[in-house]
């Protein structure tokens, strides 16, 4: 399924497929993923096309943690689908179908390999992998969704007319004649089909078959889509062990399975953006760590203000964030300079002011070291500094809470709330609702995350949002004093 080419292929590159002869390879937006992709693909691919998919099952996994309604979630799911992985339908014009297709059929199967590990693993890869599923059921056209179900058997036997008014007084609300009984479709499964279904009532069972209404065929089809990739999973997990040899492949799939751990973030690995680029000054990183950092790099900023000291990997990471916020080299020679107030001039450029010019490329291999991501902080090396809401014990963490952002509106009864989904061990989303309570005063809402419904997946992302919303307010208040 994959090779180790080096040269890149992107999923935009031309397919060899029956396209040609006005046919599609993947004749339908909707996919059961029953057929392995038998094509070969570059490991940069093989890892893209995953980490697009992950994106998307990770939002919903904390759409799902922050309870979120069905419209709410299905909105945040289709703005990153658009995003990352876009499937439009067959009346689409000027669009390579079966490009977006194969890559959504790709990166499915890489998120098998990575997910279907541990039965926890694979229990959230189902749930999120059907909710998307539903999503795309629920906004496919209607035309193509019935040849969808057409072209697979789902074997449902359908009511005849004679056996729906032999039950009609079972099957029907309200006035019933010829012509309702005629309309109305009914399919009959195996009652334990439709679990959802009999528990709320909504259909009528005879024999050890459901009688399900054709409004409610949707149910047979998620519940089937459920069965099987269940079946799917457990067979990877079985032929598995054949890729531990791989020193390709592994790292990537290990690096995978984190993913619902702290979503999946893009690379912050410059100036988030031309509006703070040369603006932040050595001297202005005291007020921006107390009104826009998140915790980790707050308690990290307050550790190195009451000791006058980091260790090696704790200035790095809270180094390479304020890089990335837009501290220049010179303003962060500046900064660490300052802050290192007990250690003399020769002591600082011998052992300390190296490591920050290399930090920003200007010695050694002269690398654009990029800051670390949440997932990267939420699993730290030994020595290295974690993140506050998975490290913490809960007392030390709702007291962190309050010492912390008390200032900023979050009180004591925003703490059941927090800590909820801390104990669920869903951390991001922890970290995003204090954002959003955090700066509730600059208009964020319940369940607009840092934009758009989106989760914290990186403290840049943090400090860069709670930094944006900041200027109006700033311009505001300069307005006034004018």
């Amino acid at each position: 399924m994959y090779n180790s080419s080096k040269k890149k292929q992107t999923v935009d590159q031309p397919l060899t497929q029956v396209e040609t002869h006005g046919l599609l390879a993947y004749p339908h937006r909707l996919n059961f993923y029953d057929k392995a992709p038998l094509f070969d693909v570059t490991v940069e691919e093989f890892e893209i096309c995953a980490l697009d998919r992950l994106r998307i099952l990770a939002e919903i996994e904390s759409s799902a943690a922050r309870n979120r309604t069905w419209e709410e979630l299905k909105n945040v799911t289709e703005t990153q689908c658009g995003k990352y992985l876009p499937l439009s339908a067959n009346t689409a014009k000027s669009i390579r179908l079966d490009e977006q297709r194969r890559k959504d059929h790709l990166g499915h199967f890489v998120l098998r390999l990575a997910f279907c590990r541990s039965e926890d693993l694979r229990r959230r890869f189902i749930r999120a992998e059907t909710t998307l599923f539903k999503v795309r059921y629920e906004t496919d056209d209607y035309k193509e969704r019935e040849n969808f179900l057409s072209s697979r058997d789902f074997n449902w036997i359908p009511v005849s007319d004679e056996e729906k008014n032999q039950y009609k007084d079972r099957l029907f609300h309200g006035p019933i004649n010829d012509d309702k009984i005629k309309a109305e479709k009914f399919y009959k499964v195996k009652w334990t089909r439709v679990p959802d279904l009999v528990e709320k009532r909504r259909v009528f069972l005879k024999g050890g078959f459901a009688y399900v209404p054709g409004r409610e065929q949707s149910s047979i089809v998620f519940q089937e889509f459920e069965v099987q990739l269940g079946k799917a999973l457990e067979m990877t997990a079985r032929l598995l062990p054949r890729l531990d040899e791989d020193t390709r492949l592994v790292p990537v799939l290990d690096n995978l399975s984190q993913g619902f751990l702290a979503g999946v973030s893009s690379e912050w690995s410059g100036v988030l953006g031309s509006d703070n680029a040369n603006e932040i000054k050595a001297e202005m990183i005291d007020d921006l760590a107390r009104k826009h950092f998140p915790m980790c790099m707050r308690s990290l900023h307050e550790s190195l203000r009451r000791d006058n000291h980091l260790k090696h990997f704790g200035r790095l990471q809270y180094g390479l964030f304020l890089k990335v916020l837009g501290l220049s080299v010179e303003e962060a020679i500046a900064f660490w300079r300052k802050a290192f107030s007990r250690i003399t001039d020769d002591k600082f450029n011998k052992e300390y002011k190296y490591n920050i010019r290399h930090s920003y490329g200007l010695e050694g291999k002269r690398a654009n070291y990029p800051a670390k991501s949440c997932l990267q902080i939420l699993t730290p090396g030994p020595s290295e500094h974690g993140c506050p809401y998975r490290h913490y014990s809960a007392e030390n963490l709702q007291s962190a809470l309050l010492s912390t952002y008390s200032s900023q509106g979050l009180s004591s009864a925003d703490l059941p709330e927090i800590m909820a989904t801390v104990n669920a061990g869903h951390f991001h989303v922890a970290c995003t609702r204090v954002f959003e309570i955090t700066h509730a005063s600059c208009g964020v809402s319940k369940g607009e995350g840092v934009g758009g419904g989106e989760s914290v997946t990186h403290p840049n992302q943090y400090a860069a949002r709670s930094m944006e919303l900041a200027k109006p307010k700033v311009e505001e208040d300069a307005m006034v004093v004018d």
